[in-house]
């Protein structure tokens, strides 16, 4: 049973989270969720944040679901650099957000022209070379400091560091040496097993050198918390020699409250929404479904309505035009989390997109957790992925290969059928399996990566396949030592 917060014996632990809100990107929520029910387990969190210039999705409303009892202190960056590329994207959201649809095209479209492309590229290689383990290098000093602080300040018993940005764990590290107080790391991301934009521009020395950083941090934490079963066992193949499968604890993302019950009125038509950023995720052949579902079926396509909210969604607006589904697809800038809410109330389904192929692909993405918590039948476009494996344990049908278009347009079929019918219903998933990844869960999971126990879902060496996307460069990695 849950600890009471007002207990005499409650510790206190320091969290260092890069993102929290009103930043309102993905990398804000797990931190989120446990502050909010860290307390319920005898835990006080301190929690270390940056106080940036400009935030990319900026949420005040988000700061209504932090309490009031844990301290938040944020710290400014002092890179001169990252204050003016800040200010740079405040500048163009806004500009980008009086525009109409056509005239934001049209913005973007200059910023595609070969001159602007080749000088962000360059701008990009230098970063790339300067900036390691990444852009929040320069952030490090200060945020040690203030960790350093916060712990002697509090009497912490530990230090909790979430990433990415992997320099979080530069800070935990630094501070846990001044302190002796240890230190656990949290993976939201598969650092150096898979590439941002910045480390994809890195060279080969560069990214050994990362692993080499990697390692050293595996070796000095007394506990490191991986999302999945697939995941650490990838990691643990590329870092044996530093990575002891009992300091694994295995908690992925997940989702904060009750499960929704609410019924959604049929319409006039289905609606299916998305949201989010779209940019690494494989969408072209859901629009291609679309049209060709449009030629050989109108009265179904007619149908449908899909609604995609986020960044990146004028890349869906070029498509659709060029496709002419216009009649079919909407889009929308970012929305405030509450908007966002309201929205998912009002759909009759979720669409989930996974990831392009790349390396380390099968571990990208984290909405599913939030759309487990929706009460809604969830679509899945996706490849062979970690999306892919949680939808069938939670007993979903509804997935459809992002590479068959063919795939795609009968589950459209399917998905029109039971909605003209009124039996949405026998699509949703079960609700019993959806709660193995509610936020009490993953606190308690988390207690125990704290106080230095046995994981509550641990790592078992060689009971899964490493992602297959990483199968050559694990052989060539561990050839090399």
């Amino acid at each position: 049973m849950p600890e009471g917060s007002n207990r005499s014996d409650v510790k206190s632990v320091v969290m260092i989270a890069h993102h929290f809100p009103p930043d309102a990107s993905a990398g804000s929520y797990r931190p989120l969720r446990f502050v909010r029910h860290l307390p319920n387990y005898g835990w006080r969190p301190i929690v270390i944040t940056e106080n940036p210039q400009h935030y990319d999705i900026y949420d005040p409303g988000l700061l209504d679901q932090v309490p009031k009892e844990p301290e938040i202190i944020r710290v400014r960056n002092p890179d001169p650099w990252k204050a003016i590329q800040e200010r740079r994207a405040g500048r163009f959201q806004q500009t980008i957000a009086t525009k109409s649809t056509e005239s934001a095209l049209e913005v973007f479209a200059a910023h595609e022209r070969p001159l602007r492309t080749f000088a962000r590229k360059t701008v990009r290689r230098l970063e790339s070379w300067f900036y390691r383990p990444d852009m929040a290098k320069l952030w490090i000093g200060a945020a040690t400091k203030a960790v350093v602080n916060a712990c002697r300040k509090s009497n912490a018993k530990v230090i909790w560091a979430t990433g990415s940005p992997w320099s979080s764990f530069v800070v935990a590290r630094k501070a846990s040496r001044q302190t002796g107080i240890p230190y656990v790391m949290d993976l939201r991301d598969s650092w150096t097993l898979s590439y941002d934009e910045l480390q994809a521009l890195q060279s080969d020395r560069t990214k050994a050198k990362d692993r080499e950083l990697l390692r050293s941090l595996f070796r000095d934490a007394q506990a490191v918390v991986l999302r999945y079963m697939a995941e650490a066992e990838t990691y643990w193949r590329v870092y044996s020699d530093s990575l002891d499968e009992k300091r694994v604890h295995l908690i992925p993302n997940g989702y904060d409250g009750q499960i929704a019950t609410t019924v959604v009125p049929r319409g006039d038509r289905c609606m299916v929404l998305y949201t989010g950023g779209v940019a690494p995720y494989i969408y072209e052949s859901l629009l291609d479904a679309l049209a060709q579902l449009k030629k050989s079926d109108p009265d179904i396509a007619r149908l449908l309505r899909f609604v995609f909210v986020g960044f990146q969604t004028e890349n869906i607006d070029r498509i659709s035009a060029r496709l002419n589904l216009a009649d079919i697809v909407e889009t929308s800038r970012p929305l405030p989390f509450a908007e966002i809410s309201k929205l998912q109330k009002q759909a009759h389904a979720l669409l989930l997109l996974g990831w392009k192929p790349m390396i380390g692909s099968e571990f990208g993405g984290s909405k599913i957790f939030g759309y487990l918590k929706s009460g809604r039948p969830i679509v899945g476009v996706l490849p062979q992925d970690e999306n892919t494996r949680i939808l069938r344990s939670v007993g979903v049908s509804t997935i459809a290969d992002a590479g068959s278009v063919a795939q795609i347009i009968e589950l459209l079929r399917v998905l029109v059928h039971k909605w003209s019918s009124d039996e949405l219903s026998s699509l949703l998933p079960n609700r019993s399996a959806c709660e193995m990844y509610s936020a009490e869960r993953q606190a308690q999971a988390l207690v125990q990566a704290l106080e230095g126990k046995p994981a509550l879902d641990p790592f078992i060496a060689g009971s899964a396949a490493p992602a297959k996307s990483l199968e050559k460069l694990i052989a060539e990695w561990t050839r090399k030592g």
